[in-house]
């Protein structure tokens, strides 16, 4: 599955770089070697002489430049120029272009050389100086240098992070080491195991495996991002050692993968904070709808890997497949019912929810979080070592065991992360995402999901910082506490970067045929983004 989704975003986002580019070739979108008339502004000197070195404000008006690029832009374009003062007769010049230049500009800008200016042919107005003809550096291929470019920087920034995660994952494996050998984890696992026992039955209950898995849920659920990652590498390992079939996902595997990418956390920090900061009131009042979109996701993310395991059968147990389709339909039954009616039990009771964060001081809450977060991890580091000292561990040869593993995994996941993060790179910057958006746009419509929110849905599974960025440039425009404010920032905490897990997780423990995994994480992550939707729809069908 993971060949056809990885050679898919590949070549739609080759197809989308070509096709745009022939197109710009064929309507003369950046009027290649045609010149332009700006109006210059010289500062006040004494005279001007063939020679000097000029630095002047130069305006495109904003009539002329939709006439001539056909667009609709309501202010004139500002230009800052330097260049030389050589009458009659073409000389170079740099122009500066404005932050809020239109995108052609910016697009003959970023074609070659630095994205903020334009090398250019300058001639002045035979009989005054006031007006300049200018010649813009030509543009050619533009999009098809931006897949390069962006697939090189997406390599360059896998191998950073894969870098980054090495002293986490050496510190995080060695304090895991310490919790396992002095008890914690077992304790943990007997503490949850009807839960674990339901959710992963093909692995023994008193296998270390259940501990990490623990670990890393709670460390999700608690939003310790710096925290989960490592302890979810571990599980993974753990998960592993009882693969029949090394290289191939187990059930177990595949399941613990969707539980992570559904991601139900209590506290969505990240969105709270870039409320916070655009200026909301109320910053905090999108806990309970991410609570109930991150439910809903995990609700339906196990259903559809139960699923999926039903027509793939049991690879713990081959031979086995009647009496496990048996289970599959013990577990869906009951899950099914229970999520039904939680859901419109959970929508009244998360209205209240969202009240009682209206009304809550985001200082209170903010400082409560804020506590959380700081304490939680030190508060482990202190525990797990305090604990181990006391049952006798040899807690820094144990930290040393486990840091060395640590170590090792994050070398071993560099080409997975690799590998996705430049066919995210190639998509995005191919423009596949704009024929995404334009192909979906009726469904939205349908279903009633704003047309601006629609690229924060599809960007969600496949990068992080991608989302982030689109959900700060949507509440930016529209206002944090819009209707489609609190949408995408409901959205953003309710689902996760399937993409990213998925590639991190199964490349710790080399496994290449990831079965149903990312067909049940995808399902997941749609159920989080279309509860987002309903129950935002439900509290601020207006927003605040």
């Amino acid at each position: 599955m993971l060949n056809y989704i990885w050679t898919f975003l590949i070549f739609l986002g080759l197809a989308a770089a070509i096709s745009t580019d022939v197109a710009n070739k064929f309507s003369d979108r950046h009027r290649n070697g045609k010149s332009v008339e700006l109006i210059a502004f010289f500062p006040n000197q004494p005279a001007i002489k063939s020679g000097d070195l000029l630095s002047f404000q130069a305006v495109m008006s904003a009539q002329f430049y939709n006439k001539t690029y056909g667009d609709s832009i309501t202010g004139d374009i500002r230009f800052s120029v330097k260049t030389k003062y050589l009458p009659n007769q073409w000389t170079s010049a740099v122009l500066l272009i404005p932050e809020n230049a239109p995108l052609v500009i910016k697009e003959i800008a970023k074609s070659t050389g630095e994205d903020n200016d334009i090398v250019a042919k300058l001639s002045y107005v035979p009989g005054g100086i006031t007006g300049i003809n200018v010649v813009f550096e030509e543009v050619n291929y533009y999009k098809m240098k931006e897949v390069t470019n962006s697939a090189l920087g997406y390599a360059d920034t896998a191998v950073t992070i894969a870098i980054g995660l090495i002293g986490i994952m050496a510190m995080w494996l060695g304090i895991m080491k310490i919790a396992e050998e002095s008890g914690v984890i077992n304790s943990f696992a007997r503490l949850l195991r009807p839960v674990t026992r339901f959710l992963f039955p093909d692995v023994p209950h008193d296998h270390p495996a259940i501990g990490s898995i623990v670990m890393n849920l709670a460390a999700t659920i608690l939003g310790l991002g710096n925290a989960a990652t490592p302890l979810g590498i571990k599980a993974m390992e753990d998960l592993n050692s009882l693969n029949p079939d090394k290289g191939v996902a187990t059930n177990a595997m595949c399941t613990f993968l969707v539980l992570n990418t559904a991601s139900f956390a209590l506290m969505p920090t990240t969105a709270i904070a870039l409320r916070a900061a655009a200026g909301s009131p109320k910053p905090a009042i999108i806990i309970g709808t991410t609570m109930f979109g991150s439910f809903i996701a995990t609700m339906v993310g196990i259903i559809a890997v139960k699923v999926f395991e039903k027509f793939s059968g049991n690879k713990e147990t081959p031979g086995n497949e009647i009496k496990n389709k048996l289970r599959v339909k013990k577990i869906i039954i009951p899950v099914a019912a229970i999520a039904s009616f939680l859901v419109l039990y959970l929508i009244g009771f998360f209205r209240l929810l969202g009240s009682l964060f209206s009304f809550m001081s985001f200082d209170f809450l903010r400082t409560g979080i804020e506590i959380i977060s700081t304490l939680a991890i030190p508060s482990m580091i202190v525990g797990f070592v305090a604990l181990g000292f006391w049952k006798k561990v040899k807690v820094y040869e144990t930290f040393i065991e486990g840091a060395k593993e640590g170590f090792n995994v994050a070398v071993m996941i560099i080409p997975y992360l690799v590998a996705i993060l430049m066919a995210i790179g190639i998509f995005r910057s191919g423009g596949a995402m704009n024929w995404l958006v334009q192909i979906l746009a009726p469904v939205t419509d349908l279903i009633g999901m704003p047309a601006e929110a629609l690229p924060m849905a599809l960007m969600r599974p496949l990068s992080g910082s991608g989302s982030l960025g689109i959900m700060a440039e949507i509440i930016a425009v529209h206002g944090p506490d819009s209707f489609i404010g609190i949408l995408v920032s409901t959205m953003y905490g309710s689902t996760e970067t399937t993409f990213f897990v998925l590639a991190v997780y199964f490349g710790a423990v080399n496994v290449k045929n990831t079965r149903h995994a990312l067909p049940a994480g995808l399902i997941s992550d749609l159920a989080g983004l279309l509860a987002a939707l309903l129950i935002v729809r439900l509290l601020y069908p207006a927003g605040l």
